[in-house]
């Protein structure tokens, strides 16, 4: 009975493997999905618990404003990453807006450019200068050695990034801050559920910005929040996220209104109780991509954080024999919906690019990865037989 299980089982992962380059869609074969899969689909936790949420928030007609699930949500991410506040806003651009305000940050911050645009937008719509940082090749962090050379009489702080969940070199960016008086952040977008030598990454800095957002592995739909271990940092925040009001009719400050809705606390909290769920799905997918891609030539399966949310390769060209952006075309021809990220890098991107025209002339390992970085599917949506059939288009096109 075992065999014959065994048996089936592989040769369920064998349907839709690719074997030759006439296989693959581009050279006219049938594509590998017939429904397209994406990098990032939500991971979706209990819907009867959800549910349950959705209609307690009806009977008590509380739908915004700082109610029950908002407060609920907040208490159970402080626990989860290891700090005594977390503020919940709506988004996780919001977070590190309103952690930026909340510092009184002024004139420059030094901050990679291969993130997402919005950390750099972060700066920019609050009258910042954001000074682009080359990162470390092996990490895709913040260099501190070159952080260190940005530093000027106009520098205020250090945002890093923990991307893809890697955590930054925390001490050397510290040492770096501590040395020149700078303030120093991160923005934690990725790096929920990830620790580093088992301290979540959120305690790191005085301040930490998490996102929420749909194609996080926690998702309350879209939203985000605020970490911290200063009491004063986290007062101000959740002031400023509730256009300065400090009572029923009474403001006392400027702000914004960056609520989280009691919704999204709702599925915040649904997608918190599905969380060992979805990791174990993450490192499942992890590993079977490390046996299908290993010994590959010229791809290198980056080790991302510990929730293993995102799967990233690094796809050299002059070793694989096919350049990231064509592969890219081979696997969309397939329906799997890679993604290049984190392509051009922001400062290759409006406003910036005008701004600084010169910036890539001092960010030359951005400007290779951004090259040469493949995100692929991974999370609850994927199967084994969905990784082994990804894989073997890698392997075919690559051949």
């Amino acid at each position: 009975m075992a065999g014959g299980l065994r048996a089936e089982s592989d040769s369920a992962i064998r349907k839709g493997v690719k074997e030759r380059p006439t296989d693959l869609a581009v050279n006219g074969g049938r594509p590998a999905f017939a429904e397209p899969l994406h990098v990032g689909r939500p991971n979706i936790g209990d819907r009867g618990r959800f549910l349950e949420r959705a209609n307690a928030i009806l009977d008590h007609r509380w739908l915004t404003n700082d109610g029950e699930m908002v407060h609920a949500f907040e208490r159970e991410v402080a626990a989860a990453c290891g700090v005594p506040r977390a503020v919940a806003v709506c988004n996780g651009t919001m977070a590190l807006s309103l952690a930026v305000r909340a510092m009184g940050l002024a004139g420059e911050v030094i901050v990679p450019s291969f993130t997402f645009v919005a950390t750099a937008h972060a700066l920019l719509w609050h009258g910042l200068t954001p000074v682009f940082c080359d990162v470390h090749p092996d990490t895709h962090t913040v260099d501190p050695a070159r952080a260190e050379e940005l530093v000027t009489p106009r520098t205020s702080a250090i945002l890093g990034v923990h991307l893809w969940g890697v955590p930054c070199d925390v001490e050397g960016l510290q040492a770096v801050a501590s040395r020149h008086r700078l303030r120093l952040l991160f923005d934690a977008a990725h790096a929920f559920a990830c620790e580093r030598d088992g301290v979540p990454l959120a305690r790191f800095g005085e301040a930490a910005a998490l996102s929420f957002h749909a194609t996080k592995v926690v998702n309350s739909f879209e939203g985000g929040a605020v970490c911290t271990r200063d009491e004063e940092l986290a007062a101000r925040v959740r002031l400023m996220r509730n256009s300065g009001f400090a009572g029923i009719d009474r403001v006392v400050a400027a702000g914004i209104n960056g609520r989280m809705t009691e919704i999204a606390a709702a599925m915040g909290l649904t997608s918190l109780e599905s969380l060992p769920r979805f990791l174990e799905a993450n490192r499942r997918n992890f590993d079977a991509y490390a046996a299908g891609l290993r010994g590959l030539p010229g791809v290198r399966l980056l080790l991302t954080g510990t929730s293993r949310a995102h799967l990233v390769l690094e796809i050299d060209e002059a070793a694989c024999g096919i350049g990231r952006d064509r592969l890219v075309d081979v696997l969309w021809a397939e329906n799997v919906r890679a993604r290049r990220y984190f392509h051009p890098g922001c400062h290759r991107h409006e406003p910036y690019a005008s701004l600084y025209p010169d910036a890539g002339a001092r960010l030359p390992v951005t400007e290779r990865l951004s090259g040469r970085v493949l995100a692929l599917p991974t999370g609850t949506g994927v199967t084994p037989q969905d990784v082994a059939v990804v894989c073997s288009i890698v392997r075919v096109a690559t051949q």
